[in-house]
């Protein structure tokens, strides 16, 4: 289909972008993973001892087996909707699809025993935690690694900082830049170590199909061995659905992240706008279709509405899905097909943040003029001095000196010169400006 007909922006204007994820949370994509559920399990079936009806496969046996789902392809998945026209249930249409290329004596075992959410709830989770930890971590890191290179590039690089958007006490653009780290540095190792569950319980999570055919069988042992060969944790004890507590961690996990880079694109977008950044120019490109001087951050706004957009949906999943009706509804079959749309979102901020963050530059000059024109920002030094030194009212003397004021270089020195310290720390305060105001900030940015 032209991608100019696409509903979907992730499938129309940005297909391009998120096409990485195709492989993990396409309709084909869901197909080729119940496909791989379904032939793993008809694998395991075989391996187990106890079911004596059907033989171990052999290891060209299994590989043969192994292809109905690795050599899946779009003529395959083509035949998949074909078979589900006539039997309106998706993953029957999978099982009938698989009995079409395998031999008639394994028939009556695809499928065996299972709740079409057997299947469903690896599928979806497996879909989840692959374009998850292959696609967007990897994105996520090189966003964290660019951070923190021009983190260590700035990292002495004093700005005026803001609190409550008054001047405050200066800063760095690189410390700055060195808290966004340290954030996403925690939330990587959170996603990283993160253990996504899986259910295999039949149809009300009690085994008792399985139970009907081979009552000698250890099934809770089979299935916490087949869900850990797939890459998951067992969770044993269910009804008809896996509850989705630990996809819901998952997704707020990634919530967290793009609430944190949202942080750092509304600040970047301010820096910008205050002038203390620039932005390279690109050759061809328009910042208006009227005012031709404009270079826009146009990235980092990109990245804002589609941070917002994936954590609502994100949300709504987290939510969602954990509350089930009974045994189970089917609310959240329709819920899930969107968790890819979700990461979609997540993953096209991503890339706009790294292509925003490639083309800022530092205005210097404006940087020294704004910390010039607000030696104020010193008042905190001298106050702090002056507790030192034991003076009562400190904080007031100097509250009355600036608050509200515009105190410059001048004004400073003669307040500082008339106090009655020690030459040392009187020569301490008469060295300080707003740029050398920054304390360990440069060496903040070490610690990332």
């Amino acid at each position: 289909m032209n991608t100019l007909n696409s509903i979907s922006p992730l499938d129309g204007r940005y297909a391009n972008s998120v096409g990485d994820l195709s492989p993990y949370f396409s309709e084909m994509a869901l197909m080729q993973y119940r496909l791989k559920v379904e032939i793993e399990y008809l694998i395991a079936l075989g391996n187990e001892k106890s079911i004596k009806a059907l033989p171990i496969f052999s290891k060209d046996e299994q590989a043969r087996l192994r292809k109905v789902y690795q050599n899946f392809n779009l003529a395959g998945a083509e035949k998949v909707k074909a078979i589900e026209a006539t039997t309106n249930h998706d993953v029957k249409a999978i099982e009938y699809y698989i009995q079409g290329n395998v031999k008639k004596a394994l028939h009556p075992w695809i499928h065996f025993a299972l709740t079409s959410e057997d299947v469903n709830n690896l599928s979806y989770t497996l879909m989840w935690q692959d374009g998850l930890k292959q696609v967007y971590l990897r994105l996520l890191q090189s966003v964290n690694k660019e951070l923190k290179k021009l983190a260590r590039k700035y990292k002495s690089a004093s700005m005026l900082a803001l609190t409550h958007g008054q001047p405050a006490t200066p800063t760095t653009f690189g410390k700055e830049l060195a808290v966004f780290c340290a954030r996403l540095d925690r939330q990587i190792d959170q996603i990283k170590a993160h253990k996504l569950l899986g259910k295999f319980g039949g149809a009300t999570g009690t085994w008792s199909a399985h139970m009907a055919a081979y009552p000698k069988t250890n099934w809770t042992r089979f299935a916490s061995k087949f869900i850990k060969s797939l890459g998951l944790e067992p969770n044993l004890v269910t009804t008809q659905i896996e509850p989705h507590d630990s996809a819901a961690e998952s997704y707020h996990q990634v919530v967290r992240v793009n609430s944190i880079l949202t942080d750092l694109c509304r600040d970047m977008w301010a820096y910008i706008s205050r002038g203390i950044l620039g932005q390279k120019k690109v050759a061809g490109e328009v910042g208006s279709s009227t005012m031709p001087h404009k270079i826009n951050p146009i990235q980092f706004e990109n990245a804002e509405g589609n941070m917002g957009i994936a954590n609502a949906m994100l949300n709504h999943l987290a939510v969602k899905l954990p509350i089930s009706r009974m045994q189970r509804d089917l609310t959240d079959s329709t819920t899930l097909r969107n968790q890819g749309v979700a990461l979609g979102h997540s993953y096209l901020a991503l890339q706009n943040i790294l292509k925003g963050l490639s083309r800022i530059t530092i205005n210097k000059i404006q940087m020294t003029n704004e910390l010039d024109n607000h030696w104020e920002v010193l008042a905190e030094a001298v106050q702090t001095i002056l507790r030192k030194c034991g003076k009562q009212e400190a904080y007031e003397q100097l509250k009355e000196l600036t608050r509200g004021q515009s105190i410059y270089a001048e004004s400073m020195a003669a307040f500082v010169t008339g106090l009655k310290i020690s030459d040392e720390d009187k020569e301490t305060l008469l060295s300080l400006t707003p740029e050398s105001y920054i304390g360990l900030a440069p060496k903040l940015v070490a610690l990332i």
